[in-house]
């Protein structure tokens, strides 16, 4: 027997009936008859009682004979099975599991603190109870080994000033490393007749020792980003003054009072501070 088998025992109602008449039978028999023969039928009902489980919803119950696979009972409700059977319980319910932050290197070799949150369930009794030693264990254990492999499959994210450019990385891509994930998580605990339901990334940042530089590193870019937004459009502005001026006359500029205009302006749009106005009581040449 290499794969599942679902069998359906005995009622356990009708072997319950049968045991109150054998036992207590048995005994009435002995007072009245005073005849010790009837001990048999306390004897057999003895034997009958280890028999009787009890299989709650979203259970199971792996049966053994001497060492031999016999069967698995998934269906709830009361059975009475050979009182010489092995009864093993596991739980068929979703269960979840939040790995612990483990550190690791991502892509471009920067430690990062990961973990997972995994949801799975047992799909087939045979496996999770013979082909590994503890299911459970197995699942914390390959969990652990699927999350450092995925790590190292993606960077944490991009940094274009290196010219590092990943269509997917562990920060932004939550959707495709969750699907890689689950997929590679899936592979590995099928072995064991585990069914992931859902994996996801639980907890992701920098290691202590470069999460400071990181962090410097990110504003740093964000800086740039903005400088470089706020130059495009204090060119466009200043464009558009010296066309507007033009078109309407209002002052005739020559080469060198545009540039000195040109240079006012850039401060006053570019700079961090709100400019301090000077007023020129003379000409514009003094």
């Amino acid at each position: 027997m290499k794969q599942e088998k679902i069998i359906t025992p005995a009622n356990g109602y009708l072997m319950l009936f049968i045991f109150l008449i054998l036992f207590f039978g048995g005994i009435a028999s002995i007072i009245i008859a005073e005849n010790l023969i009837f001990i048999i039928s306390v004897i057999l009902a003895i034997f009958i009682a280890p028999g009787f489980i009890m299989v709650q919803p979203n259970n199971s119950r792996v049966l053994l004979l001497f060492g031999k696979y016999v069967g698995t009972i998934n269906k709830n409700g009361f059975y009475w099975v050979n009182p010489f059977y092995t009864k093993k319980k596991i739980s068929l319910r979703a269960s979840n599991f939040d790995s612990e932050r483990l550190k690791v290197n991502d892509k471009l070799g920067n430690p990062i603190m990961i973990s997972t949150i995994l949801v799975w369930r047992v799909k087939d009794t045979y496996k999770a109870a013979f082909d590994v030693d503890n299911f459970e264990n197995f699942v914390r254990v390959q969990t652990d080994a699927a999350v450092r492999k995925l790590a190292s499959m993606y960077p944490y994210d991009n940094f274009a000033d290196e010219g590092h450019m990943e269509d997917i990385t562990l920060r932004s891509s939550v959707n495709e490393v969750s699907e890689t994930l689950e997929k590679e998580i899936d592979e590995r605990l099928s072995i064991a007749g585990i069914e992931v339901l859902e994996a996801r990334i639980g907890y992701l940042a920098y290691a202590q020792e470069i999460a400071n530089a990181m962090l410097k590193r990110q504003q740093a870019t964000a800086i740039v980003a903005a400088r470089h937004k706020i130059v495009e459009g204090a060119v466009s502005m200043v464009e558009m003054a010296l066309e507007e001026l033009g078109k309407k006359n209002i002052v005739d500029l020559d080469e060198e009072r545009k540039a000195a205009m040109v240079s006012n302006l850039m401060v006053i749009l570019c700079g961090d501070k709100d400019a301090s106005p000077v007023l020129n009581t003379g000409t514009l040449n003094h």
